[in-house]
């Protein structure tokens, strides 16, 4: 809008950060363009439904008021004749997935399952679990709209016809489960499902180890988040809130959402931190999104974390172009340090970055880079949904995770 021309300018979303941080005349309506182009495309509703006369739903930020014969922002639940259908706390829109530990989790670097952090009572071991595993599961849905979402696949299974049972998941935790962690899309849409599997799994394991995690955009009502620090707290496990911007206009230029929500249930949840230090029961992690979350974005997250305890684990994650965003470049080497320099001058004591591999010298991706990466997100588990067994058993398992390396940059 201002003229500038650069390559970290989003062709979708048609705005530079600048424009977006002075709210520059015309900026909300090509950002709401953009998500409702993107949501469109998957069917989903295009903005949160706010009927005066709907049904309510207050699991999350979004908090819709659905009208009869519509549905809800995630696509989950719809109002059929004046009652809300859709997914419950014992069905639910997952797939899942066995992770030998240590794994690749954002918060692998600081938890019992990657470290060996408060053995004997949340560890097996004073170390690395190896011969462990994690059970990831990954929920078809989300309250958020990120234009670069980086596993947006989930999208294709959100109006699949079928829920599956909270005993199919719970039948798959073994006595080489140390651990659980739920993830997306977003737990959020479906928090009453997590909060019941976890309760019920550690119900029928307490005589042994399982810790339970949760990784969100922080977007769920506060009870249910006390809720979760609850469980994460008494069994070992973690939260990590992805804390995608500061700034609340380029937090919705980037998600369709705004982040306050997030950043009052980061702070609810950090005042619990104190209940049990080690294992750090709460971790940061921001998404490094070239030419809009810079080093003002990570210096102000840094400067809210602080307040709380600057202590909290903050992981910087790099950048590979997805989504409605795949014309972006890499995150490059120099703005990393840049990040993590302004993430110290504010008082942060454990920083790393996430996913060094993708670091670029110049930011660019070239096209065998662009190959590499897809190949690697696609290789181990085809795009195309599969399914482990038959009928009610079916479990869905969508590309999920790619391999990461982390460093603490100098």
């Amino acid at each position: 809008m201002c003229g500038t021309v650069s390559r970290s300018i989003s062709g979708e979303l048609g705005v530079c950060i600048n424009c977006i941080r002075g709210r520059r005349e015309g900026v909300l309506s090509l950002i709401q363009k953009a998500h409702m182009k993107s949501r469109r495309a998957f069917g989903l509703p295009e903005t949160a439904p706010k009927d005066p006369g709907g049904l309510s739903c207050n699991l999350c930020m979004n908090e819709c008021s659905i009208p009869v014969g519509a549905m809800g922002y995630c696509g989950l639940r719809k109002n059929e004749e004046g009652r809300i259908t859709g997914v419950s706390p014992d069905e639910g829109k997952l797939s899942w997935y066995h992770d030998p530990l240590p794994t690749n989790c954002v918060g692998d670097w600081v938890c019992p399952g990657g470290t060996g952090a408060g053995y004997p009572r949340y560890a097996y071991c004073d170390g690395p679990e190896r011969g462990y595993k994690n059970l990831a599961v990954f929920f078809h849905a989300c309250t958020f709209n990120c234009l670069y979402c980086q596993n947006w696949h989930f999208r294709r299974q959100t109006f699949a016809p079928q829920t599956t049972p909270l005993e199919d998941l719970l039948s798959d935790v073994d006595s080489r489960t140390s651990c659980i962690c739920y993830f997306g899309g977003d737990p959020t849409a479906q928090m009453p499902f997590s909060l019941k599997a976890s309760r019920t799994a550690i119900e029928r394991n307490r005589n042994r180890i399982l810790r339970i995690c949760w990784e969100t955009n922080g977007s769920m009502h506060g009870n249910l988040l006390d809720e979760v620090m609850e469980i994460a707290l008494e069994s070992g496990g973690c939260v990590k809130f992805d804390l995608k911007a500061w700034d609340e206009d380029v937090h919705i230029a980037l998600t369709g959402i705004s982040n306050r929500r997030t950043l009052e249930n980061f702070r609810r949840a950090g005042e619990k931190r104190g209940q049990r230090p080690s294992p750090p029961p709460l971790i940061a992690s921001t998404l490094l999104v070239p030419g809009y979350v810079d080093e003002d974005e990570v210096k102000g997250i840094a400067r809210y974390i602080v307040s709380i305890d600057p202590d909290i684990p903050y992981s910087l994650l790099a950048f590979h172009p997805h989504f409605f965003m795949s014309d972006m470049p890499l995150t490059s080497r120099a703005m990393a340090h840049r990040c993590v320099q302004a993430a110290r001058e504010e008082g942060l004591n454990n920083i790393r970055i996430w996913n060094i591999h993708l670091l670029s010298n110049s930011g660019l991706i070239s096209p065998c880079i662009r190959v590499s990466v897809f190949q690697t997100l696609h290789s181990a588990i085809p795009c195309d949904l599969q399914c482990n067994g038959t009928g009610t058993g079916m479990r869905p398992i969508l590309p999920l995770r790619v391999a990461v390396w982390s460093a603490v940059l100098p």
